[in-house]
């Protein structure tokens, strides 16, 4: 959706600057930076966001039976989604608490019941089908993810195939570029250097 590619450029959730590469957590270097966090601060922002994940999981998962987020970026989303579904909210933390009752899954799920995750953006994938995993050895029935925000990096495509978890998104890489451009963020000359970063992340700067 190119209006949230748009609202996403404006609140400065996302962020391009292909002469000045971010560094991510993991040392990669990259001509884009995305914090959808900054999407909590915006109630019209939000609340199309939240509108938005519920018509597609509406489309892509219609026998969805309860929502559940990624901690922490995805617990927000996911409550808000619930909230316009009418749905059970769960949420899956990275890993099992080593107290208490040793939860991954915080809520109730019943089993084999049908699940939809939320993530608010997708690089490699790794975390999110992480989550996937945790909640189906919980007995949940994970009928994909869905998510603000996609690079759509090869590896990414490739993990979630690899795994057979469908996904969707919001908005993606390529539609952000094309809206960044048309709302004069970044110039024709840049395009170039942002495709290539794409196609191969690690090699981009060598």
């Amino acid at each position: 959706m190119k209006k949230i590619a748009e609202q996403l450029l404006e609140i400065k959730a996302v962020a391009l600057n292909p002469s000045q590469p971010f560094t991510w957590a993991s040392g990669l270097k990259s001509p884009i930076y995305c914090d959808n966090r900054l999407t909590m601060s915006y109630p019209k922002v939000r609340k199309e966001i939240a509108n938005g994940l519920a018509q597609i999981i509406k489309e892509h998962y219609p026998d969805v039976e309860v929502i559940a987020g990624t901690a922490t970026a995805g617990i927000p989303h996911a409550a808000w989604v619930a909230e316009v579904l009418d749905l059970p909210m769960v949420y899956i933390r990275g890993k099992a608490k080593d107290h208490g009752k040793k939860n991954q899954i915080e809520g109730f799920i019943s089993s084999n019941q049908k699940m939809v995750v939320i993530e608010d953006l997708i690089s490699t994938g790794g975390s999110v089908l992480e989550a996937c995993v945790a909640a189906e050895q919980e007995g949940a029935d994970v009928l994909g993810v869905a998510a603000i925000f996609t690079y759509g990096l090869p590896k990414g495509i490739e993990n979630f195939e690899k795994a057979q978890v469908p996904f969707t998104t919001l908005t993606n890489y390529n539609e952000l570029i094309e809206v960044a451009v048309s709302k004069g963020y970044i110039n024709n000359s840049e395009v170039a250097l942002l495709k290539k970063w794409k196609e191969n992340p690690k090699d981009w700067q060598k």
